[in-house]
């Protein structure tokens, strides 16, 4: 056997083992996408429930959308079934002629983000965790202190769920809070991903992480830390 027969039977073999691989990733895909699904934006304020299913129906699979879609995703008037697309990590939204409404990438277990060009980000997220995740949204509204590190406290904010735009939340500072965080000021909130992220006008944007102390530190870590505690 040639050196150069060697190399392509290599190459065959390489790539009906890459194939092998895409065609198990789409069928493990598959089934994990069967079920009850949220789809929403960011931050959860405009919200629908999509019921996929492994019936196949022209160029894809079976979906359902709750009647309040059309409402809330007006875009979703136009889904009739999904498919899995790309090398099998793409979930696609689509028409009846097949075409792409949203395609979806998991970012996180559990969790696909789609962009629509023109109207932003949208989660595609397993129902049940998405209202857990909705249930701690509720839990952070309310009064909270900002502290450093040695626990002396230097502001006082309120987080509210009166919505400031599309994803976000109106956040007020109180009196007298420390120079650096008036000068911050910020005046939106969201919980995203484990996170509340606060955002001033200018939009610079302040991360915060809940730590080990059921207490939220300022993210990346400093040698002097800002720490959010809930009153």
């Amino acid at each position: 056997m040639t050196a150069l027969r060697v190399v392509a039977l290599l190459i065959a073999a390489c790539v009906a083992a890459i194939g092998a691989a895409h065609a198990q990733d789409a069928t493990t895909l598959k089934k994990e996408m069967i079920g009850q699904w949220e789809l929403s934006t960011t931050e959860r304020s405009k919200t629908c429930v999509v019921t996929i299913k492994g019936d196949p129906v022209a160029q894809g699979f079976k979906l359902e959308l709750e009647p309040a879609c059309k409402t809330a995703l007006p875009f979703t008037k136009d889904i009739v079934a999904w498919s899995i697309k790309g090398l099998g990590d793409i979930v696609r939204l689509q028409d009846a002629a097949g075409e792409s409404v949203i395609d979806f990438t998991e970012v996180e277990a559990g969790i696909f983000e789609g962009l629509r060009q023109g109207e932003g980000v949208y989660i595609l997220q397993d129902l049940a965790a998405a209202r857990s995740m909705a249930k701690s949204m509720d839990q952070m509204i309310g009064d909270w202190a900002m502290v450093r590190g040695n626990g002396q406290p230097i502001c006082g904010l309120t987080l509210t769920n009166t919505e400031a735009d599309q994803d976000n939340f109106q956040v007020f500072l109180k009196p007298k809070c420390d120079a650096a965080i008036a000068q911050f000021n910020p005046t939106q909130w969201r919980l995203e991903r484990g996170q509340i992220i606060l955002m001033s006008k200018s939009g610079d944007v302040w991360q915060f992480e809940a730590d080990d102390n059921a207490q939220w530190r300022r993210v990346p870590d400093t040698a002097d830390p800002l720490i959010m505690l809930r009153q």
